[in-house]
């Protein structure tokens, strides 16, 4: 067809952009497809996949549908549905589709991507977020429309619910089901004393890992003997701890298998959990805190048994430096962001392992309440230590979390202590700042109202608090590179150039302030500051630039 009669299909058959149609130019696919989070094909193809699916058509102007065309670059059809599949974890292939429509005669092409609804309980991820629509931008998913996909109504399949038909209590360990008993009576102190008059069985369907005299894969789980591993296979029931030293070399590990509810207490105490002695300034005292909050390390493993996906045969690792531990299981992150999980107020909605998690509440090891990781951040912040790194891969289907056992930089750890009252939020920034990543603008904006960070956005640095209390010359060095001058500072010095030297070039001018503006702007960003003060002046009346191309001052 030719590219009017295209226009004409395009505007019948979608007709309007909303949350099932959006149209974009993309007029490269080179660095459009997966490129720039919010802003690149597998972005919108989360976006529209967590509604009710739709098209995203390709290679027209936004709101007038006008033909641009787009350059698909080496892609075809099968290799760019396989690529979304790839980049855009939880996306279904079925009902995927792209239709590649070409022009006769401007030889112009346009691409519809037929982009299927999420599947029940699984929100589809691009860049490791979930993404949807609100009118004309594309937002990180709302927890309200989070909770609406997880709690949608499918057949839902729980590993951890099956019945071992040939499995009996012979197979479980008999520490296990004594320990099971004695924590099952501190969760349930009512009902303490009629505990000691239940069998093992009734106390096992009690606690929700056994049904009708069964027992389900969860028991083996949390409560079986070693060689009863096989009747839970091809999944892996193994937490592997590796010691690695400062040089990244591999100098310890060992292998913990079932039954979970005891070994997991054989596998954190392979963790040094040495003494930090740490001298805050101002102070000739140390403060003596543990490297690790033994609650914070436990509550993390727990959680990796509880929401490993087993269906994907891998073990759970625990890798030990002199300075972290990182914990990591396979399987999606349920709450979707780790704001999500932070922010979540309530039970989560949705539980891989519905089964193992009723059972390891029984059993006091986790708890259902949704609060289990925010306590892990508000335990460092009491402690005044770096917040924990998690690391969600949807696309590869593992959670990582890193958990500090020493300070980054003892900057944050005196502004903490000195502001008991900071919310979990800022600590959170502020913890960002020190590892020199990226924090939202408003927020940068709010920090430096509370006179917790100084420095040019984006490039922040902890406060000058830390300067004027820290007994160490290397400190107070720092900040005095980091901080810049006022305008006006540099103003004064333009001028006092400007009349020993009769005039200087825009490249003079830039060499003589480059040096003396703080070390946080990037050269570019020195360029235009300079570039903003000779404007400045020039508004003022005090400079203007020669017909030789020189600034020089303004005769009175």
């Amino acid at each position: 067809m030719t590219e009017l009669e295209l226009q004409q299909y395009l505007q019948r058959e979608y007709p309007q952009e909303n949350s099932r149609c959006e149209w974009k130019e993309f007029k490269n696919l080179k660095n459009s497809f997966c490129g720039d989070e919010k802003d690149d094909v597998i972005s919108y193809v989360s976006a529209i996949a967590n509604m009710d699916g739709g098209h995203l058509v390709i290679g027209v102007k936004d709101k007038s549908l006008e033909i641009v065309g787009t350059d698909t670059y080496n892609y075809d059809r099968q290799k760019a549905m396989l690529r979304l599949k790839e980049r855009c974890a939880n996306l279904s292939t079925e009902g995927l589709d792209i239709e590649e429509l070409v022009t006769d005669d401007t030889a112009k092409k346009v691409w519809v991507i037929q982009i299927p609804k999420h599947r029940p309980k699984l929100p589809v991820y691009a860049h490791d977020k979930a993404w949807q629509r609100i009118e004309d931008s594309l937002v990180e998913l709302t927890q309200e429309r989070l909770n609406a996909i997880l709690e949608e109504n499918s057949p839902t399949f729980d590993w951890s619910a099956e019945i071992v038909e040939e499995a009996t209590l012979d197979d479980l360990d008999t520490d296990a089901l004594a320990k099971a008993r004695s924590e099952y009576k501190a969760v349930h102190p009512r009902v303490a004393d009629e505990v000691d008059g239940w069998d093992d069985m009734e106390l096992l369907c009690r606690a929700g890992v056994a049904n009708k005299g069964k027992l389900t894969r969860a028991a083996i789980l949390l409560l079986g003997k070693p060689t009863a591993i096989h009747f839970i296979r091809p999944a892996v029931a193994t937490i592997t701890w590796v010691l690695v030293d400062d040089h990244d070399e591999k100098v310890d590990y060992e292998h913990f298998t079932i039954p979970f509810l005891l070994t997991v207490d054989d596998a954190l105490s392979k963790i040094r959990n040495l003494n930090q002695r740490i001298l805050p300034g101002g102070t000739l005292f140390p403060d003596i805190v543990k490297q690790y909050d033994e609650y914070s390390i436990r509550e993390i493993l727990h959680n990796s048994i509880a929401h490993q996906d087993y269906t994907l045969q891998e073990r759970i690792t625990m890798v030990e430096t002199p300075d972290s531990v990182t914990f990591s299981n396979g399987g999606f992150f349920l709450p979707g962001t780790l704001r999500n999980a932070i922010e979540q107020n309530g039970p989560q909605k949705f539980y891989r392992n519905y089964v193992l998690c009723q059972g390891m509440v029984n059993f006091n090891m986790i708890d259902t309440i949704g609060r289990g990781i925010r306590k892990v951040f508000t335990e460092q912040q009491k402690r005044f230590f770096p917040m924990p790194d998690y690391h969600i891969d949807q696309a590869k289907k593992e959670v990582t979390v890193k958990i500090y056992g020493k300070l980054i930089d003892e900057k944050y750890y005196r502004l903490l202590k000195a502001n008991p009252t900071l919310s979990l939020d800022d600590c959170i920034a502020l913890d960002f700042v020190q590892k020199h990543e990226l924090i939202d603008k408003d927020v940068a904006t709010r920090l430096k109202k509370l006179h917790l960070v100084e420095g040019r956005y984006p490039k922040l640095f902890l406060s000058e608090y830390v300067a004027k209390t820290a007994d160490n010359d290397e400190l107070k060095t720092e900040y005095i590179k980091n901080r810049s001058f006022n305008d006006s500072h540099f103003k004064d010095m333009i001028v006092s150039y400007l009349r020993s030297f009769g005039g200087a070039t825009r490249g003079e001018l830039n060499t003589l302030l480059s040096s003396k503006l703080s070390d946080v702007l990037t050269d570019e960003q020195k360029i235009r500051k300079v570039g903003n003060l000779l404007s400045a002046l020039k508004k003022d009346g005090i400079i203007r630039l020669s017909e030789k191309k020189k600034w020089i001052l303004v005769e009175v």
